[in-house]
């Protein structure tokens, strides 16, 4: 078994040692930012049993590192999407610009690591609500600051109809 190099091993020390950071309720799931580092961002992030994070795309790479619980994600499979099967101990690369999605139809919440760009770490900051418990969903007020950052951070959002060719049923995101 090969060693940590000491340089990871500080970094996870580091990280270990830092008080938590306020959970953010992102629509349907939350996010926990864990650091800032020049132009990236760890984030801890959460599915819950039954959510979904809709069909989307952003400029932004997503790394995910899969803690504990299992999803599915919609991604990438050539010339069409696919949904893949994650659980603990997989890593998913997301690139930039790549429609994706995820789903937990588990019973267990689905936990990742989340390395990022500091951008889409900003966009979380921006959306984010404290997380409650259980999550509510967003006001009316919250939905159009969510549709107006999404737009300002590039973040697309795929339509209803969009979704529902993957199995995902959603009401039509609209100001």
């Amino acid at each position: 078994m090969m060693a940590t190099p000491p340089i990871y091993s500080q970094l996870f020390a580091d990280l270990a040692a830092k008080p938590p950071t306020p959970t953010l309720d992102v629509i349907n799931a939350t996010v926990e930012i864990v650091s800032f580092y020049d132009d990236i961002c760890v984030l801890r992030g959460v599915v819950p049993p039954g959510s979904v994070v809709p069909m989307h795309r952003h400029d932004d790479f997503e790394d995910f590192f899969i803690l504990s619980g299992r999803q599915q994600v919609l991604v990438s499979d050539g010339e069409s999407l696919a949904w893949r099967e994650c659980v603990a101990g997989d890593y998913l690369r997301i690139p930039g610009h790549a429609v994706h999605a995820h789903r937990n139809v588990s019973d267990e919440p689905a936990v990742d690591m989340i390395i990022t760009t500091a951008r889409l770490g900003r966009f979380f900051e921006e959306v984010g609500r404290p997380a409650t418990e259980p999550l509510t969903p967003p006001t009316d007020a919250e939905l159009a600051h969510f549709l107006a950052k999404s737009a300002e951070y590039g973040y697309v959002l795929s339509t209803p109809e969009e979704n529902a060719r993957y199995g995902i049923d959603l009401p039509a995101f609209t100001a």
